[in-house]
């Protein structure tokens, strides 16, 4: 999309479930492991600009050997500077002691990330400064084995303050108010609450000693996860591995955040999206199951696994930006989403250039948006294809060349070219205007001066700022007539609080022509209205049952709304008449029909916390506070 917003975190987690000595047998490596999970991490690395990590678990090293290794970054090519760390210590291995190399039972025992269970996980940050302590995988260490536990997740919590409070009631004393650490802590307490009652059933019959071994074999993650995320209110995909080799990914109940996974005899591995689990086992689409909402994949340290139910379910809303914007859209079923969305589009498109295909060229931007455009394409053929069969059925129309109807096509052309040597998300706000300008190259001599419509599809407009004051800009020094901007998805209205960094309201270019709508039809006192509605809701537990920022949205229809953006967006002394179309709620539906979560658009939430984000974030606009609402 043009508009800069974070993305969507990552994960990736695999088990080996033979032993170590397998895989070196079959593939000539101790590597195995670590190499499938750098294949899996970077392939999902456009989910992990800001850091990476990745941690390990050996199961069943000797006392007195490290068993859990973890590494992480914020460097700016992260992913490889964490595995080029982990390369050397097994450069290191084959240095020093090449004779043991293959040796399975030495490597485990002397050689980091060497382990069965490997984890690792791609974080975009959506709060919290950009540092090293941010990074998951977070560890909770003891010197118990069944104590230890590492996650790492693709999760917002919308209620970190009543999870806080939790943890005090616990007789917790949490370092930090944030769900990264809410959520460790309140796993790890009743990880380590299970280990006590376990340690108390066979106190009395075994020596400490047997009694480690008896918890790890006994040990039911289901009923810890049943119990520490019954009061989680958020989008999830939560991975996690305790010290003994045990493991578990946990998907929320509405299923928002996305989470696959594939098994044979020989490993377990969960990611964030299909295409990595495909190109990195080289298996087909078919064998990449989906984690069920409101269940975990737990693996036992045997390598048994199965999807457990731990909380109730909730409708299932998985998240629409997913399909149209942040997975990669080599997925199969994405791709054709994506050109569905393009196509449904086509008459909205036809009507704003007034149906005269002749005089209008069609383009896309970023690249992203090309597979919608391809959808966009498909659909002005199929137009033309009625067309031209009308015209033959009905009779050649007076002062029409038949040989011209036959041979009108869609005039493509590739107006706007990004510098693929530059990367736009690195810059500050501040600067990034004056770099988008400087990001992109058009194309001239294609246009035909004050007489071509240009058509533009993008993936989404969220603050409209880089339309504005770069990309109209530089489509307007063509010299057309008219720049239609198409968006893919609809009018982005309200704030994500499940992981996108989509928070204040009035970064929202819909929201700002809600306000200038209001202001000059004499509605403005909605405005108060609506603030007291959203306090008086906060301060009760109403303000989890219903979005009072709906209503400010209900004065105006849809198109009022998208042809106040285009008025928005026009910069000044622009030539050009600006049009913008945005996709409907009623056709993302229908290119999408798996993934209805499209609160970002309609302001219905998945959860009770997400009605209350959007109070808050419309109080926090109002009072002029500029901190986000969750």
């Amino acid at each position: 999309m043009s508009d800069a917003i974070k993305h969507e975190c990552g994960i990736a987690l695999i088990r080996l479930r033979k032993p170590f000595s397998y895989y070196i047998e079959k593939y000539g490596t101790p590597m195995y492991g670590i190499n499938k999970l750098y294949l899996l991490m970077e392939k999902q690395h456009n989910r992990g600009q800001d850091g990476a990590g990745v941690a390990a678990v050996k199961i069943g090293v000797p006392e007195g050997k490290r068993y859990i290794s973890r590494y992480r970054s914020v460097d700016p090519q992260p992913i490889s500077v964490i595995f080029n760390k982990i390369n050397r210590k097994f450069r290191k291995a084959i240095r020093d002691h090449k004779d043991r190399y293959l040796d399975a039972e030495w490597i485990l025992e002397n050689t980091a990330f060497s382990g069965e269970v490997l984890l690792g996980h791609l974080r975009y940050g959506t709060h919290g400064s950009n540092e090293i302590e941010n990074c998951h995988p977070f560890l909770r260490q003891s010197n118990w084995r069944s104590r230890n536990l590492v996650v790492a997740g693709n999760f917002n919590m919308t209620n970190v303050d009543e999870l806080f409070n939790k943890l005090v009631e616990l007789g917790q004393h949490p370092k930090e108010k944030n769900d990264t650490v809410t959520v460790l802590e309140k796993i790890g307490h009743f990880l380590d609450e299970e280990n006590q009652l376990l340690f108390n059933k066979f106190k009395n019959e075994h020596s400490n000693h047997e009694i480690s071994s008896l918890i790890e074999d006994e040990l039911d993650l289901q009923r810890v996860l049943m119990r520490s995320c019954k009061d989680f209110d958020g989008g999830y995909a939560m991975a996690g591995m305790t010290g003994y080799g045990a493991a578990f990914v946990a998907r929320d109940p509405a299923g928002i955040r996305p989470a696959y996974y594939y098994a044979d005899d020989e490993v377990v591995v969960v990611a964030s999206e299909k295409p990595a689990i495909k190109i990195a086992f080289n298996i087909n689409y078919d064998q990449i199951k989906e984690i069920e909402p409101g269940h975990a994949l737990i693996i036992e340290k045997n390598g048994d696994f199965a999807q457990k139910q731990f909380i109730d379910q909730l409708e299932k809303k998985s998240c629409s930006f997913e399909r149209i914007y942040f997975s990669r859209g080599s997925d199969p079923e994405i791709y054709q989403e994506r050109k569905m969305l393009g196509k449904l589009l086509v008459p909205q498109v036809l009507e704003a250039v007034n149906f005269d295909l002749e005089n209008t060229v069609f383009s896309y931007i970023p690249n992203t948006a090309e597979t919608a455009f391809l959808g966009m394409m498909e659909g002005i053929e199929d137009y033309l294809i009625q067309y031209r069969k009308k015209v033959i059925l009905d009779g050649k129309p007076n002062g029409v060349d038949p040989e011209k109807i036959l041979s009108l096509k869609p005039r493509i052309e590739k107006l706007v070219i990004k510098d693929a040597k530059q990367r736009s998300f690195i810059v500050a706000d501040s600067e990034r205007d004056k770099f988008v300008t400087n990001l992109y190259d058009t194309t001239y001599g294609v246009i035909k001066k004050d007489i071509d419509t240009i058509v533009v599809i993008d993936d989404s407009i969220v603050r409209g700022t880089t339309l504005e004051r770069s990309i109209i800009q530089m489509l307007d020094k063509l010299g057309p007539k008219k720049i239609v901007i198409v968006s893919s998805s609809p009018q982005i209205r309200f704030p994500d609080c499940y992981g996108i960094d989509m928070s204040k309201m009035k970064e929202f270019v819909a929201f700002r022509a809600v306000l200038e709508l209001l202001k000059e039809s004499g509605k403005e006192y909605h405005l108060e209205e609506v603030y007291e509605q959203c306090k008086g809701a906060i301060q009760t537990l109403s303000g989890n049952m219903e979005n009072h920022v709906k209503n400010l949205y209900a004065q105006f229809s849809y198109n009022e709304i998208s042809r106040k953006v285009s008025e928005i967006v026009t910069p000044k002394n622009c030539k050009a008449e600006i049009q913008v179309v945005f996709q409907t709620i009623d056709n993302l539906h229908k290119a999408c029909p798996k993934h209805i979560g499209d609160w970002y658009f309609t302001g219905d939430y998945a959860t009770p916390g997400g009605n209350r984000v959007a109070n808050k974030a419309y109080m926090f606009f109002m009072e002029g506070k500029t901190v986000r609402a969750y």
